[in-house]
């Protein structure tokens, strides 16, 4: 059977929140089977805050969790990477409220639990297998899951930028896919929506280090890592809201613009409902996803 898994040793890094623009150290430590993962803020006695749907705050920009009034902002790119490698179990310190932005993707946070190292641990784990099939629609947005024995993706946007316009990507997490074609995209903004956003107190920490900064008709930091990098983005972004669930999911997962907002709302519809899927423990010689990619090399997936 599959065995949960959590870091080697401790790893560190810094930076700035892309949001409150403010400065932050990160730490990643290993964590005890059946811990999940535990944010520590060390600037606040080390008040914690798991990583779970009931802990959801805001989801606009980003995906934040909050606890007794204490906040953690831009979660998703760190509990993406923490699923694309196979973490279970993990504690994250910072000392701030918002984690760090780094070059935008996943990829940093790969980087850091590669240098980690993965360790398997003696409880085995169990995943949310999805029984029936949930929809949810919004104006033109839509998200569903439905039953499969692995965990896949197939994302849809559409935005009227020439770079971009209706991008669809599919994936299976499965034989190193998330390290080589989701980890390194990155997020992504329009320099005529700066202004606004700014005046909403968001994006401070933004620049041409850590995001694709659009113009009218172009780019400002080209090239792109991939020509849909767009839409991996989203993906990678799903796939750290979905990390909410506190269980690696069998299934599939269709979205159409869907954002933040419909991804953890579709999170906390799953868990209200628990004849929509039951907890299974997988033999190992059947796990179909995630397959994960511990041994890949980082500097491949560019």
């Amino acid at each position: 059977m599959t065995y949960e898994q959590t870091l080697r040793l401790p790893v560190e890094c810094s930076g700035i929140g892309l949001h409150s623009g403010a400065p932050v150290s990160l730490r990643l430590i290993p964590a005890p089977s059946g811990t999940g993962i535990v944010f520590h803020r060390v600037d606040l006695d080390g008040f914690e805050i798991e990583a779970v749907s009931r802990n959801v705050a805001r989801v606009s920009y980003a995906t934040s969790l909050m606890k007794k009034g204490v906040l953690i902002s831009t979660t998703e790119h760190l509990l993406s990477a923490f699923v694309g490698m196979g973490i279970d179990n993990a504690i994250v310190e910072l000392d701030n409220l918002e984690l760090p932005i780094l070059d935008g993707s996943a990829l940093p946070f790969v980087e850091l639990i590669q240098k980690a190292g993965i360790r398997r641990q003696r409880r085995p784990r169990k995943y949310l297998k999805i029984l029936r099939e949930l929809e949810m629609r919004e104006g033109n947005k839509y998200i569903s899951v439905e039953p499969a024995n692995c965990y896949s993706v197939s994302y849809s946007i559409n935005f009227t930028h020439p770079l971009i316009g209706k991008e669809t990507f599919e994936l299976e997490l499965s034989n190193g896919n998330y390290l080589r074609q989701i980890a390194p995209a990155r997020t992504f903004g329009s320099r005529t929506d700066e202004k606004a956003m700014r005046n909403m107190g968001l994006i401070r920490g933004a620049s041409r280090d850590n995001c694709i900064v659009l113009t009218r008709d172009g780019l400002e930091n080209g090239p792109l890592r991939f020509p849909d990098e767009f839409v991996r983005h989203k993906v990678l972004d799903l796939i750290g809201d979905l990390a909410l669930l506190g269980k690696p999911i069998l299934g599939k997962i269709v979205a159409d613009r869907a954002g933040h907002a419909m991804h953890t709302a579709l999170v906390s519809r799953i868990l209200r409902d628990n004849t929509l899927w039951e907890e299974v423990i997988l033999p190992e010689e059947n796990e179909s996803t995630p397959s994960y990619s511990a041994q890949a090399s980082a500097g491949s997936a560019l």
